[in-house]
């Protein structure tokens, strides 16, 4: 553990592998795609999705809770109840001006406006919710968490795309360090499972087209790639200084170590194709957490299954991690939950530390021999580890990375 490290004491998550630890840990060991034919977005030319499954918001959080918040919202507030409890604390204990929420969404969930502009198409703008503004505000996400747990410090969301979890997660880091707070609950929630973001990634060309075989669709860093699959869920950890964390005696889930953050500045949504800042975040996360890249034992990639977005990565962490360190992407199982995304392979590259095992990369045939990674497929990989890295990169060019060591002394 290093001086500057931060202690994970609580996790709490749901993904579509399930809801809690034990349910997503199981499920993500198998390594099978959990992709299957959306309802919600019958009709569509991208018509499936990995849903949140067995979630019923109004027997969580009351029927007027639920009917306030969207669906982004309502996944951030249980998983902050659920990685409250893991850490053992109790919000009437603590002192709550010195709590800290930072979560990231990559957008609203667009959930909340399907109805109201057909309602307005309609002319019938008396019929819409008076929620509709607070409902789909991405900030209500932490707003909302800190409502319902009376944490009442910094409080506010990140939205750097698809690595605004792990932004979130990073900028947390920061408040601790700098002594502002004393616990921030941290990660991201958001679900991309709404008609209007599903057709509008398919006309940007950005989703599988595999609706004969969803299963198959999310296949990172294979050669037949061709898009990811949208999903949603939210994973929070709970953060304190490693100290604090030391002197209360919490349980120890592990701890961020390094963090770094970059832009291309090149293009709206491609990467750049030198990968050239990418690779400079990881070298800052590494620098930061104070190690090499030649002792980080397990990489957990933003994988998307897109040709440009893992082709580029391929490419740098061919480049930083000449050793080539195990591999997994988690997108392959569990689709591509946006905002969310970085925030649940930060809890998933924990849970790996902790159980010194490696999830696989579900549907991955073959490889670019000129690309090639050490990437685990078929059957979770043992492996005693001390270090991993979880890489995520965003429209617009963000780049965020995160170093995180297991709470073993080994």
């Amino acid at each position: 553990m290093g001086n500057r490290d931060i202690a994970v004491t609580g996790i709490g998550m749901l993904s579509p592998a399930g809801i809690g630890l034990e349910e997503n840990w199981h499920r993500l060991c198998r390594g099978l795609s959990l992709a299957d034919r959306d309802p919600l977005l019958d009709g569509l030319r991208a018509d499936f999705s990995c849903a949140v499954r067995g979630f019923n918001a109004a027997s969580v959080l009351g029927h007027k809770v639920a009917r306030r918040l969207d669906t982004f919202a309502q996944f951030a507030v249980v998983a902050a109840r659920q990685a409250v409890a893991d850490a053992g604390l109790d919000p009437a204990q603590w002192q709550s001006e010195r709590v800290g929420v930072v979560l990231g969404v990559g957008s609203n969930s667009l959930h909340s406006y399907e109805k109201p502009f057909s309602l307005l198409e309609q002319d019938r703008a008396d019929f819409m919710s008076p929620f509709n503004i607070p409902r789909s505000l991405p900030n209500m996400a932490a707003g909302e968490i800190a409502l319902d747990l009376g944490a009442r410090g910094v409080c506010f969301t990140t939205s750097s795309a698809c690595a605004s979890g792990t932004t979130a997660l990073g900028t947390a880091m920061d408040l601790l360090r700098s002594g502002r707070c004393d616990i921030v609950l941290a990660g991201g929630s958001e679900s991309g499972r709404s008609r209007m973001t599903a057709a509008s990634f398919w006309r940007m060309g950005a989703l599988s087209s595999r609706r004969d075989d969803p299963e198959a669709a999310s296949r990172p860093f294979d050669t037949e790639r061709d898009g990811f699959v949208l999903g949603e869920g939210a994973a929070v950890l709970v953060l304190e200084r490693a100290g604090e964390a030391h002197r209360r005696r919490a349980r120890l889930r592990g701890y961020l170590a390094g963090y770094g953050a970059t832009a291309d500045g090149y293009h709206p949504t491609a990467p750049a194709p030198t990968g050239e800042s990418a690779e400079a975040a990881i070298r800052a996360a590494l620098l930061d957490a104070g190690c090499g890249a030649d002792s980080i034992d397990h990489i957990n990639a933003h994988g998307t299954s897109t040709r440009l977005n893992d082709e580029t990565e391929a490419l740098v962490l061919r480049k930083v991690f000449p050793a080539g360190p195990p591999i997994t992407a988690n997108k392959s199982v569990l689709g591509h939950a946006l905002g969310a995304a970085g925030a649940l392979e930060a809890a998933v590259t924990l849970l790996s530390l902790m159980h010194a095992k490696i999830p696989p990369t579900a549907n991955l045939q073959c490889q670019d021999a000129a690309l090639e990674l050490n990437i685990v497929t078929k059957t979770p990989r043992e492996r005693r580890m001390r270090t991993a890295v979880s890489t995520s990169f965003g429209f617009g060019g963000h780049n965020a990375v995160l170093v995180m060591r297991g709470s073993r002394p080994d």
